[in-house]
């Protein structure tokens, strides 16, 4: 996940007067949903409610504000040709300045809105694994990176958490319902012990392993003799990101990954 409390802070900072865009209504088909805000001042823009018109006429409003310093204003507006949009839907928006107390409340606000993304945890911080958190790194997530080795920590993007870990099936265990748990480590053997502890939860968003076929026949066939069960094996996603691409590339890997990660825990 993006730090975007960090962000938001050194915009607030950046600019004296700004104006918070908020999604108040949103029926049919539009952009983005209710909720979604963005921020407005003279030279920049924090954030987006769907891009198009909608945005570029949000914008303006939120400038005019500023200008003529008014406290708030308002937009309803249907998204369709009349505006050279073709959603069909209508999106009623809230605009206003915001003071002193307001800015704490927002970076507050955006704070708790990222606490509350669902966590994914990648064992493993080899090529595959920096490409994931890569990718992942801006998406609505929390990205914990656990590794046995040190060394292997190194170079992640900064708003990626890591831990070193001598036993990281506690990690496994400690994770809250609805982790996404992604085993990518250097041992094969750490893998299936990983991987194990995973199905063992009941509660996770999504297992998934690297490997290939016969890694995956080669698991079953441990798993099966070490007290596992068919139907919990059959929760396992190996390999990660589907053979729909054949491109071992780590990012591209990581880009069919993220996007599997992302549908199996907005499934949950």
């Amino acid at each position: 996940m993006t730090d975007s409390t960090s962000g938001l802070g050194t915009f607030l900072q950046a600019s004296p007067s700004v104006a918070l865009v908020e999604v108040r209504e949103a029926k049919g088909s539009t952009p983005r949903e209710k909720g979604a805000w963005m921020l407005v001042s003279p030279e920049a823009i924090f954030g987006t409610i769907g891009g198009g018109q909608l945005e570029f006429m949000a914008i303006a409003k939120a400038r005019d504000l500023i200008s003529d310093n008014l406290a708030n204003g308002a937009l309803e507006i249907p998204l369709g040709p009349e505006i050279g949009q073709c959603c069909g839907g209508r999106v009623a928006l809230d605009i206003r300045l915001l003071d002193r107390a307001e800015r704490t409340a927002l970076v507050k606000r955006a704070g708790d809105e990222a606490s509350a993304f669902p966590q994914v945890i990648l064992f493993g911080g080899g090529h595959v694994g920096h490409a994931l958190a890569a990718a992942l790194d801006p998406l609505p997530v929390r990205v914990l990176v656990v590794e046995t080795r040190q060394e292997a920590l190194e170079g992640f993007p900064a708003n990626i958490e890591t831990r070193l870990a001598v036993l990281p099936e506690e990690v496994v265990r400690e994770a809250p319902a609805g982790t996404a748990f992604v085993i990518l480590t250097h041992d094969h053997a750490l893998d299936f012990l990983l991987v194990a502890e995973a199905l063992a939860r009941a509660d996770a968003a999504y297992v998934g392993m690297i490997g290939s076929k016969t890694k995956r026949a080669t698991f079953k066939s441990w798993y099966l003799k070490n007290g596992g069960d068919e139907d919990r094996f059959s929760r396992l996603v190996t390999p990660i990101g589907g053979d729909a691409v054949h491109d071992k590339r780590p990012a591209v890997i990581a880009a069919m990954a993220a996007a599997e990660i992302l549908v199996a825990l907005h499934s949950y």
